[in-house]
């Protein structure tokens, strides 16, 4: 029985390798870790000091999991789907252990470390993302060949995109100002500081500008 529930292990790993789907991944991993559970208590009944020999696992040091000197590998490549509720991010990464992942999630962006995946230490974020999300409740569930990051929308809804694009198209403060003002403020300092005669001529001007002449007589000059 032990035999026929190996192979049937090691065939459901090989179809693993190949699926691409979410789903049939999801329920492939699933019936693996079925399957793997029933051997270790095969193996546990057939002999039970073996338990015994296990070495326990070494405990992580939580600074060091937290040292700002690690190095890490970018992991720009990655897919996502969404519904009206969350968005869930599949990093496509084996050796991942849970212990070692280290998530950080603000409104506007998230920050999510695995440490020590076969002998590195991988780093998948977004600086700013499209819409808001809710911190407390986004979650990181490891799976055999890949990584789960959800995020809880703040507010239903699709989004576009997962990464914040800022509008560009900015008012041109310059187009709206009154293109008057200036001609006004002109004829101001003129009159300011010009004599008897430029102060009556200016004042005149200023009288049709008004009054609305000014814009007759000029017709002429056309």
């Amino acid at each position: 029985m032990a035999e026929e529930t190996a192979l049937d292990l090691a065939e459901l790993k090989q179809l693993q390798s190949i699926a691409r789907r979410p789903r049939i991944l999801s329920l492939i991993s699933s019936e693996i870790r079925n399957l793997e559970k029933t051997l270790k208590e095969y193996a546990n009944a057939a002999s039970p000091a073996a338990v015994q020999q296990i070495p326990p696992p070494i405990a992580t040091s939580a600074k060091a999991l937290v040292n700002s000197a690690l190095s890490y590998v970018s992991l720009a490549s990655f897919s996502w789907d969404q519904d009206n509720d969350k968005v869930k991010i599949y990093v496509f990464l084996e050796g991942v252990e849970q212990e070692k992942i280290q998530a950080d999630f603000k409104p506007m962006s998230f920050d999510v470390k695995f440490h020590n995946v076969q002998g590195k230490n991988y780093r998948c974020a977004i600086p700013k993302l499209n819409k808001e999300i809710e911190p407390e409740k986004c979650k990181v569930i490891v799976k055999p060949t890949r990584v789960i990051i959800t995020l809880f929308k703040a507010s239903k809804g699709n989004w576009s995109d997962l990464h914040y694009k800022e509008d560009k198209l900015k008012p041109n403060l310059d187009k709206e100002r009154d293109p008057m003002a200036g001609i006004m403020d002109l004829m101001k300092n003129m009159y300011e500081e010009g004599d008897e005669e430029m102060k009556r001529t200016i004042a005149k001007a200023w009288t049709d500008a008004r009054s609305g002449k000014t814009a007759d007589s000029l017709k002429g000059y056309r």
